[in-house]
């Protein structure tokens, strides 16, 4: 009797920023806004999914719920630069093809993960920045907002007290402590769908007080983002400028390909070679079987999951 094939494993996981994230300093009320928005993010992924969907579709849609939620650092939620400005960037890599699209300092387009897949489908290129990818945006017919979109009050906050904390250490006066939650952050997916293609999606808002045109891993395709069939797919979130230098997303899957590392084993030693550079942060990603990991080195991370029952495993603390 012939037998027929098995669905492939399905998988999904979601990051909406790693940090110094502490049960002691969040009210039940703003730990359940972070849950719900992993959860909206997670569910807008796993229905392409369900319904025999692309790993592509299903990180764009994930990642765009999370633009959308002024609760984290991308799209509505973005941080402030030192100009009192948002820069967003964002990229998405396909781990059939290798073909990725990224995107940088944009200040108009509200969903900054959408044009980058563009850049990728419609372009010959693979990064776009500034006024010239958002008049790329404005002729393939992307959402363009006004710059008062993007403004929140909390992040509006958040960037006089790192001016206040830059100025009175310029002055050796009283000591300002300033959060990794509060100076950066970062959203992505990774997914697997039932045709065993892998894909990988991270956007930014970048760190407050961040200087204009300040462009950091995300849209780095091996730093922030990477997907490849053959190992994994990795979306990151941390100290950008040490996860540049790391080359962390990449790593997991070199470490794979050429030391036959296991996805856990490979995440951890890449996280750990972004830590000896002294970068924090941490990482969401899953092999070409359908496994995922979720490693950090910070005190927090948000972060979902489809786990093997089906239901959302959704975790913020250690």
């Amino acid at each position: 009797m012939k037998q027929t094939a098995r669905p492939a494993r399905i998988n999904l996981a979601v990051h909406g920023g790693a940090g110094t994230i502490e049960r002691s300093k969040m009210t039940l009320e703003r730990e359940q806004e972070y849950r719900g928005g992993i959860a909206r993010a997670l569910r807008a992924g796993r229905e392409i999914l369900d319904r025999g969907g692309s790993s592509l579709d299903a990180v764009e849609a994930a990642v765009r719920v999370m633009e959308d939620d002024p609760d984290f650092n991308a799209g509505k939620g973005s941080v402030f630069t030192s100009a009192g400005t948002n820069e967003m960037d964002a990229a998405i890599m396909d781990g059939k093809t290798l073909s990725a699209g990224t995107v940088a300092c944009l200040e108009h387009v509200r969903n900054p993960i959408v044009l980058a897949r563009t850049v990728m489908e419609k372009s010959k290129h693979v990064m776009m920045i500034g006024p010239g990818a958002e008049e790329f945006a404005k002729r393939n017919g992307i959402e363009l907002v006004d710059t008062k979109y993007f403004f929140t009050e909390r992040r509006w906050d958040e960037l006089q007290k790192s001016k206040a904390a830059e100025k009175s250490a310029a002055e050796g006066g009283k000591k300002f402590i300033i959060s990794e939650a509060e100076s950066h952050g970062t959203v992505g997916a990774v997914a697997r769908d039932a045709q065993g293609n892998l894909a990988a999606a991270t956007s930014t808002g970048g760190t407050t007080n961040k200087l204009p045109g300040r462009v950091g891993d995300s849209p780095i395709v091996g730093a922030g983002t990477y997907a490849n069939n053959a190992t994994c797919a990795v979306s990151c979130t941390g100290d950008g400028e040490f996860f540049i230098r790391a080359v962390v997303a990449h790593q997991v899957s070199a470490l794979m390909e050429l030391r036959g590392m296991s996805l856990a084993e490979a995440a951890e030693h890449a996280l750990a070679d972004a830590q000896k550079l002294g970068g924090k942060g941490g990482l969401i990603a899953v092999d070409k079987d359908g496994n995922v990991t979720l490693p950090f080195n910070t005190s927090g991370m948000y972060r979902g999951y489809l786990g093997e029952d089906g239901k959302f495993v959704i975790e913020i603390y250690k």
